[in-house]
């Protein structure tokens, strides 16, 4: 008798540990759509890397902890312009801000080098975003503390959870030097070292990554035709993807450019020297776009069109 009841334990145990929903770093992973297998720590634990929730501004010439070819995620609503450095970002990788009335979620990937601002009021209220520790594609996976949903930064999109497969609104950014955005915002504040999380601003945790051709975790698809850090400018119109990237707009005369893409008439306005730019539409409206590393992009979109100069 003792011998069934013991294999009727075991037998129990382990049914319920087959049925048991997939976790990682304490996500419930159970409707996830990726595999689950393919969501990989970072190292840290979930806000092992600490958002910044009560960010404090100073205005441009205070900022003196910036030099002028530091790159920055500049954003301007209502003619007001805040700058995001990402000598900052590289720690914390979220800044949830008011933007004068406005809530933002201005994110960094500094495996990726993409940086997203998003609204984050969305379905009837106003959420804030934390690190989840997780990765998808050496991309972070970002959470909202009030649903603890995932999502995929460069994606824009929810993973897995209560909001698994809504999409974020992108809001406009340039991610450019400090010296271009101040030039074009003198009046622009700037994100304050003043964090509250004694971190060295001075030096990056992750030393000279954006310039080598390594990547640290793995990837789904990988592409040689350029330096896997090269800076592109990526969009997605109607399922359909296409890039930028700068070697090639570096090669045009002017910095502007005409093109069609999945039925619509575009304008990219760029600077090839600062690695920013901007997509409108035959309306001119400002198109979405996400302005990243090549292996990123390509790692979520290997089926992307490419722009190339001599075409």
């Amino acid at each position: 008798m003792k011998n069934i009841i013991l294999a009727l334990i075991t037998f129990t145990f382990l049914a319920s540990s087959a049925n048991a929903a997939p976790t990682k770093n304490g996500f419930n992973l159970a409707n996830s759509t990726i595999p689950v297998n393919k969501i990989l720590s970072g190292g840290p634990p979930r806000d092992g890397i600490p958002s910044i929730d009560k960010p404090k501004f100073i205005v441009a010439k205070k900022a003196s902890f910036l030099k002028p070819h530091d790159r920055v995620i500049g954003v301007e609503i209502n003619g007001r312009a805040r700058a995001y450095p990402i000598r900052i970002l590289n720690w914390h990788e979220i800044v949830n801000d008011n933007f004068h009335g406005i809530p933002i979620a201005v994110t960094f990937c500094p495996l990726c080098g993409s940086g997203i601002v998003y609204e984050s009021r969305f379905g009837g209220s106003t959420h804030t975003f934390g690190v989840s520790g997780l990765l998808y594609n050496s991309d972070v996976l970002l959470y909202d503390r009030e649903t603890k949903t995932l999502w995929s930064q460069i994606l824009s999109k929810a993973i897995s959870g209560k909001l698994v497969g809504s999409e974020l609104e992108i809001i406009p950014s340039s991610h450019t030097s400090w010296q271009a955005w101040q030039k074009k915002h003198p009046n622009t504040q700037v994100l304050s070292t003043d964090t509250g999380a004694g971190r060295n601003y001075n030096r990056s945790p992750y030393g000279d990554y954006d310039k080598g051709r390594e990547t640290y975790f793995p990837i789904e698809f990988r592409s040689k035709k350029y330096h896997p850090k090269e800076r592109v400018i990526g969009v997605t119109i109607n399922g359909m993807h296409k890039v930028y990237p700068f070697a090639e707009l570096a090669k045009l005369q002017s910095d502007s450019l005409q093109d069609e893409f999945s039925g619509q008439q575009l304008q990219l306005s760029f600077d090839a020297e600062n690695r920013d730019g901007m997509i409108k539409d035959a309306s001119g409206n400002i198109v979405p776009s996400i302005n990243t590393f090549w292996f990123a992009w390509y790692a979520f979109h290997p089926d992307t069109k490419i722009f190339k100069a001599d075409e």
